[in-house]
């Protein structure tokens, strides 16, 4: 399980690779000339950041003729999800602690 959140985080760690899972996200399927046309990178570079993307499983592409065709797989975003579950409990814990620790001053 680490290693698959290993692969989202730096899959999503550049800044490019995040706009285009967001315009895919947002926007729905898209070809990678329509990408790159919007993307401000280079056809190639377009190509290996959906490469970095699809091996984290956070796209998915599909054959059309010659153009590939690809998809947000939000899904995968959910060991990005569970990790921020736990530190949201952790430090909900850390100020409820400290929220005691300063009425019990108050009270002195």
């Amino acid at each position: 399980m680490q290693a698959v959140a290993d692969e989202v985080f730096k899959a999503l760690a550049d800044p490019t690779r995040r706009a285009i899972f967001e315009r895919l996200a947002r926007d729905g399927e898209q070809t990678v000339h329509a990408l790159t046309d919007h993307s401000g990178v280079s056809q190639p570079a377009v190509s290996k950041h959906l490469s970095v993307l699809k091996l984290a499983h956070l796209v998915r592409d599909r054959r059309e003729g010659r153009e590939t065709h690809y998809r947000a797989h939000p899904q995968a975003l959910a060991p990005l999800i569970d990790w921020m579950k736990f530190y949201g409990v952790f430090w909900r814990d850390r100020f409820d602690d400290l929220e005691l620790l300063l009425e019990r001053m108050d009270r002195k």
